[in-house]
């Protein structure tokens, strides 16, 4: 499996630039946590009878008692009640998620993934999210073969089977093997269209997923040849959506890979990006340059299309009041934007510099 690290080299006039797609994603990515409340109808009384003896010394036999009503053999409504336990049980509890494993729980909830009862499927998908948020279980999950039935849950679940499931794929995907079997599984098209069509959890969910999965140059190839460059866009452009620092992060990372830079510019990218070195935060000039930078290394006509739309003189502004890298990366720009440009067939005249 070819994996790529997150920050590309790139070297222009003899200057290098090791951190071109930014370093600091760790507040505009926060990891899946566990299901949120109010998802679920509320515990019954026997519901909670079970969950406050599981404070006491026969939390065992009450797990136990709960793995064992998930199996096939018990009517949807006993399933779907110890399910809703268990996801319970393992919400907040991280000793509870080590117990509810052994004591072979993980097998049957991913039977509970590919129910036809879309209720039961989503009480199974929530169960897996939680048990996934134990490190210890990750690896146990993914071999016993929650990748596929998970997938499908992100294509014909309820909402929140597909929040959870993108949440769960997430989670996994933090083991290196298993980031190429959830892009061969289908998972990339189906994150992207949550991306594009979800309420805002889901975006903020499908976003990280796909930001953890394109560490694999296989899937940044999926991802941009799934579409995801639309609702990139469209999200950047939208400074309401909360979502454009993890849009511009997930943009940058697929840089790598060519079949991005036309996609981009495609999808009417260039002036987003342009407006945000005008008028965004700081980080968000920052990663926009960095993409530009990327965009244009190569390119004439992208470097005239930048230019075009005005980049100079923010990126000016930038490169005097901006952070050290950010004026190092804004100073970088303007020197490709300001080189003669021409036509790439043979003897066409420069134009005149900017």
């Amino acid at each position: 499996m070819e994996m790529e690290n997150h920050r590309p080299n790139f070297t222009y006039m003899g200057r290098k630039f090791s951190d071109l797609s930014l370093n600091d994603d760790s507040s505009a990515f926060s990891d899946c946590n566990s299901d949120r409340s109010g998802e679920f109808p509320t515990a019954s009384s026997e519901s909670r009878r079970l969950l406050l003896s599981c404070a006491s010394e026969n939390s065992d036999d009450l797990i136990n008692h709960l793995v064992a009503h998930l199996d096939s053999s018990y009517s949807i409504d006993e399933q779907k009640q110890a399910a809703m336990e268990i996801r319970l049980l393992s919400k907040n509890k991280p000793e509870n998620r080590i117990k509810i494993a052994k004591a072979g729980a993980i097998k049957p909830l991913i039977s509970l993934i590919s129910s036809s009862d879309l209720q039961l499927q989503e009480y199974g998908v929530t169960a897996i999210l939680n048990l996934s948020l134990c490190d210890e279980n990750k690896e146990l999950i993914a071999s016993s073969g929650a990748i596929k039935p998970l997938v499908r849950a992100l294509k014909m679940g309820t909402p929140t089977a597909k929040e959870n499931a993108a949440c769960a794929l997430l989670r996994l995907s933090q083991i290196e093997e298993n980031k190429v079997a959830i892009g061969r599984s289908g998972a990339i098209p189906l994150l992207v269209n949550l991306l594009e069509t979800g309420g805002f959890r889901a975006k903020k969910d499908a976003s990280t997923a796909l930001y953890s999965l394109c560490s694999a140059k296989e899937n940044k190839i999926r991802a941009v040849q799934s579409g995801i460059m639309k609702p990139l866009v469209e999200l950047m452009a939208d400074f309401g959506s909360n979502m454009v620092d993890k849009s511009a992060f997930v943009m940058s990372l697929l840089m790598s890979v060519p079949e991005s830079k036309p996609a981009i510019v495609e999808e009417g990218g260039v002036p987003v990006l342009v407006e945000i070195v005008e008028v965004g935060t700081q980080r968000q000039k920052e990663m926009a340059v960095s993409i530009l930078l990327q965009l244009c290394e190569e390119s004439v006509v992208y470097r005239t299309m930048v230019a075009r739309e005005g980049a100079i003189p923010p990126l000016v502004a930038l490169s005097q009041a901006g952070t050290s890298r950010a004026k190092q990366k804004a100073e970088a720009l303007i020197e490709l934007l300001r080189q003669p440009r021409s036509i790439s067939n043979g003897g066409a005249r420069s134009s005149s510099q900017l």
